[in-house]
């Protein structure tokens, strides 16, 4: 199987190789020696043959959207008959919107972030430090994923537990003083971290940046040490980023954008001028993002703003035409790159909780 891991820069051929990855995934899936049975079972009830029938990423939106089936699928049912043995885990989604759907996982995550943080070499990220999570774990993806980078970059990893389902809760209730409260909770989390903990590097959900720095000594400290912010959600505006390099002036700052079902797309390295806007790619053909109209599925005009479709094309995760909730500009690709980059993310319904999470 073609490794995505050559996809970043591949030049001229990365188009052929996206068809040859998508190929040989479908093959697997569709395989009765090695697919899922949630795939094989529904097979013979789509109006086209996915082996033969899908020759390339526009034809993805020919299989049904199965987001809210999903979300009552058992997980073996997941798990391609050629995955046997094989050292599994399982991931939810968000699960902010409604119940969870989950994902099966057996390595693509490491991969994924392998080549994230090969884009943290390229935003100034050192290496040999320790870092600081704050986000969600338990089922959620973004924070084995954390772990691992931090592991792969030769230093330890410090964590504070969110639950942005309960947070999303609170606020839906109208329970503000209680999410306040839990919100206070977590800085204090954080500060036992930050005041004892040589911690060089912090990956912190975007809208806890600003609670963060209301408390002196703890910004003072992250001033003074951080040599690497990764901000995680939606994109923020130009405003705040300018505001994050003022406030923590020797940090390289990056984001990361993503959910279970896409992996996690990075920041571009490479934007340039006065704004340095914050462009997403993500990680191809593994992962696919299209911004697209929602009622069509077509994709719109770069520059345009549109809805986040996501394909998962991995060996072990069969992932197709799942619309997300979170709008997006699409942007062209860089030289030498076949991918889209998408900017501006937002989530539908607003709110700093409502967006889907890692």
């Amino acid at each position: 199987m073609t490794s995505p891991r050559t996809a970043p820069g591949a030049g001229p051929g990365f188009a052929v190789e996206t068809r040859t990855h998508l190929r040989d995934v479908l093959d697997w899936h569709f395989d009765p020696a090695t697919g899922s049975p949630f795939w094989l079972s529904r097979a013979g009830f789509l109006d086209f043959d996915p082996r033969r029938d899908i020759a390339g990423l526009a034809d993805l939106v020919r299989f049904p959207d199965l987001c809210r089936e999903l979300r009552g699928v058992p997980a073996e049912d997941l798990i391609p008959r050629g995955m046997a043995g094989r050292r599994l885990e399982v991931f939810d989604s968000g699960g902010t919107s409604g119940r969870p759907y989950r994902r099966v996982d057996a390595g693509a995550v490491e991969d994924n972030v392998d080549w994230c943080s090969g884009v943290l070499d390229e935003h100034g990220f050192p290496e040999g430090v320790n870092w600081l999570h704050v986000g969600p774990s338990g089922p959620h993806v973004v924070g084995r994923a954390v772990r691992y980078l931090a592991a792969r970059r030769g230093g330890l990893c410090f964590t504070v537990d969110m639950d942005p389902r309960w947070l999303a809760k609170l606020v839906a209730t109208g329970q503000q003083e209680t999410a306040d409260d839990y919100v206070e909770h977590l800085l204090d989390q954080i500060e036992a971290v930050v005041l004892t903990q040589d911690v060089r590097c912090a990956s912190v959900p975007l809208h806890l940046v600003d609670e963060l720095c209301a408390r002196p000594q703890v910004y003072e400290t992250l001033a003074e040490r951080l040599r690497g912010l990764l901000w995680v959600g939606t994109a923020g505006s130009n405003e705040t980023m300018s505001l994050l390099r003022t406030m923590f002036p020797a940090a390289a700052i990056s984001g990361w954008y993503g959910d279970t079902v896409m992996g996690i797309a990075a920041e571009r390295a490479c934007e340039s001028g006065p704004e340095r806007p914050c462009v997403f790619r993500p990680y191809h053909p593994a992962s696919v993002i299209q911004v697209v109209d929602a009622a069509s599925r077509e994709p719109v005009g770069y520059g345009q703003r549109g809805r986040v479709l996501r394909h998962l094309l991995t060996r072990e995760a069969f992932l197709p035409n799942l619309l997300g909730r979170d709008t997006a500009l699409r942007v062209p690709p860089l030289p030498g790159d076949d991918v889209d980059g998408i900017a501006s993310v937002a989530a539908v319904g607003g709110g700093p909780f409502a967006e889907e999470v890692l």
